[in-house]
């Protein structure tokens, strides 16, 4: 078998890896590299050249398709659902509250208010494992 078939079998299993478990595009790019790089065996026959070209264009392609993952790890939620709070939330610094039947850690959009314990919160938005949330008498009007 061929170096160059070798090459093409990697890209297209890397490929099909990619659509089976995600990784944000590693497996594709590393994919697409081999492929390419299997194209190119006839023109670079040294292997170390061609596994140092598969890693450079693995590396090329995989900062070039980095615009097309989201910027902000941030979910936003839809209509404000309702917590409790656990614990007191100081100004800038996380506590605990309870939503939806579970302990959250949280965090106060507005990093200048203390939100007390047992306190109604909404929760505007979920950042990681992190609940950021507004106190009720924050959003009245």
């Amino acid at each position: 078998m061929s170096v160059s078939v070798l090459w093409m079998i990697a890209g297209v299993a890397l490929c099909i890896m990619e659509f089976i478990i995600p990784t944000a595009f590693v497996e594709l790019t590393m994919g697409l590299s081999a492929i390419a790089v299997a194209l190119l065996t006839p023109v670079i026959p040294h292997l170390g050249l061609q596994v140092v070209l598969w890693l450079a264009l693995s590396v090329l392609l995989n900062i070039l398709l980095q615009r097309f993952l989201p910027k902000t790890r941030s979910r936003v939620i839809e209509d404000s659902k309702e917590a409790k709070t656990l614990t007191e939330i100081l100004p800038g610094q996380t506590g605990r509250v309870i939503y939806e039947g579970n302990s959250w850690q949280a965090r106060c959009e507005d990093e200048e208010i203390a939100i007390a314990p047992h306190q109604k919160v909404y929760v505007v938005r979920r950042q990681g494992t992190t609940l950021i949330v507004m106190p009720e008498q924050a959003l009245r009007f």
